[in-house]
């Protein structure tokens, strides 16, 4: 090359390093339904605008990701306006109501200028509205979920639709029998379950809560759990007609408790994390989007302080899920995600009691997340509300007649509010709690337990929009079924997918 030719090549290397500097990341501006809202229309069309036009090749079913824990995947059409800034997403079904509808945008979306959205991506989440309902209920039906009269100590339910066909399922998770036990939706609208389908799927012994998603993006919703007494978590990924197809196992810190499913680094799928007593950590297992999670990563504080109630949402508005740790020395802890399977502490402050289960939503109705929490052997529960910056004001309590195990939120009289049921396992019973509109309760129910309350899971079991009960005794076995006093009856036609009727 002459000196002139490679003086006009160098030239043009400074040029275009100089004159075509990296493109910005991608910023979202806003949100609808904005993150954290509650009382969703079941039909609304999710809204994303973009400072820069997309590269719409770029959205795909692995990039976007619309899902509820109970509604499942949810599919609809994809439409873009405003010079492909403006993402309009709107669904094909409706989702189930009180559901909890999480939005995944992963960091491998693109501008049409080659921009990308920053390497954390962007997730928000809303609560979807529930129907006319009262704070009481009436029990349709006692289920068992042992077979031949077994011992299975069935600490608690998932609830999804697991066989697509409209209906959430139950899914009991068993300590001593080790097992997941199915009981689908007899899907005529009488809110009864079937019997549990068979074999049971084995996990890890003596399994504490669950988490459901769906973890491999097949469309099929999958549950994971935390195994006390073999130390390890079981991801059972679903097979679309009420079975499971596989059973990993990972191991993670000493008797872990609570579990959660979140995208920690900004992929779109999600990855696990796990709370552990004894090991006085948090286990993270990254996903690797076809359901297979890596060796068990460990993070900890510095006081050696056990690990027991977990949850996971957005407490800081910023667009990244993060984490809240109920303690057994009677504290919260909340760490905000960096995005990249990091987390940093921003808030840790007295609970009022052992952090045995805590849920989150947002009960004052402010747009911040809060924390409602059974506060284990103290005969207690605890709300604390959130300020929006990942910081908690002092815990609210609530005395009740024994340990309280289980904390849940949802909206049961369908006025727009959020409110709390408790399982006490010592003292049998479930207490019902209205949210008085501002993040304050009252009880308003107890309703006993043939043994042992251990938790209360609250979805729409007969497709009429309100709020039922399915609860769970892990001393008898039994899940008992409550219909809500207050909904309206089911259609005399039976629409399933959540179309019609609703």
């Amino acid at each position: 090359m002459s000196n002139t030719g490679f003086r006009c090549c160098i030239a043009l290397c400074i040029a275009v390093v100089l004159g075509a500097p990296l493109a910005q990341a991608i910023s979202i501006g806003s949100t609808t339904p904005t993150g954290n809202t509650n009382n969703v229309a079941r039909n609304a069309s999710i809204v994303i605008q973009f400072d820069t036009p997309l590269d719409t090749a770029s959205i795909t079913s692995s990039s976007f990701r619309v899902w509820g824990a109970q509604t499942g995947p949810v599919a609809g059409t994809t439409q873009f306006s405003n010079g492909d800034q403006t993402l309009t997403f709107t669904p094909s079904v409706t989702y189930f109501p009180g559901d909890w509808i999480s939005i995944q945008l992963s960091h491998s979306i693109t501008g049409a200028n080659a921009s990308s959205l920053r390497s954390a991506g962007y997730a928000f989440q809303f609560q979807a509205r529930t129907g006319v309902g009262s704070m009481s209920s009436t029990e349709i039906d006692v289920v068992s979920v042992s077979l031949e009269g077994e011992t299975t100590r069935l600490y608690g339910g998932a609830i999804t639709d697991l066989n697509e066909d409209g209906w959430i399922d139950y899914i009991g998770v068993n300590e001593i029998s080790h097992d997941l036990r199915v009981l689908l939706n007899s899907a005529d609208g009488s809110g009864l379950l079937g019997p549990v389908l068979e074999p049971p799927t084995p996990i890890g012994v003596q399994a504490s809560p669950n988490t459901v998603a769906d973890f491999n993006n097949d469309g099929l919703m999958d549950v994971a759990t935390g195994n006390t007494e073999s130390d390890n978590a079981s991801i059972a990924l679903g097979s679309g007609d009420g079975h499971f197809s596989s059973v990993q196992n990972r191991d993670v810190a000493v008797f872990p408790h609570g579990i959660v499913a979140l995208d920690v680094d900004g992929d779109a799928d999600l990855d696990l994390v796990l709370a552990s007593d004894l090991g006085h950590a948090l286990t993270l297992l990254v996903n690797d989007g076809a359901g297979v999670f890596g060796e068990g990563v460990q993070f900890v504080d510095e006081d050696n302080d056990g690990k027991y109630a977990l949850g996971a949402g957005d407490m800081n508005g910023d667009g990244i899920i993060d984490l809240v740790v109920g303690t057994t020395g009677k504290r919260i802890l909340v760490l905000t995600g960096n995005g990249d399977g990091t987390f940093a502490q921003a808030e840790d402050i007295g609970s009022g009691g052992y952090g045995w289960k805590l849920v989150l939503g947002d009960v004052d109705d402010d747009g911040n997340l809060d924390v409602a929490q059974a506060n284990g052997g103290n005969a207690s529960g605890s709300i604390l509300l959130g300020n929006g910056d990942g910081t908690l004001q002092s815990p609210a309590i609530y005395s009740f007649n024994g340990g309280a195990v289980g904390s849940s939120l949802g909206d049961l009289d369908g006025d727009g509010d959020l409110d709390w049921v408790v399982s006490s396992y010592s003292a049998g019973e479930w207490y019902v709690m209205r949210n008085d509109g501002d993040g304050t309760f009252t009880r308003v129910e107890t309703i006993p337990a043939p043994l042992n309350a251990s938790c209360a899971s609250l979805y729409d079991f007969d497709n009429n929009g309100s709020l039922d009960m399915a609860l769970a005794d892990e001393s008898s076995d039994e899940i008992l079924l409550r219909r809500n006093d207050g909904g309206v009856e089911p259609p005399d036609e039976i629409f399933v997918n959540g179309f019609e009727g609703t």
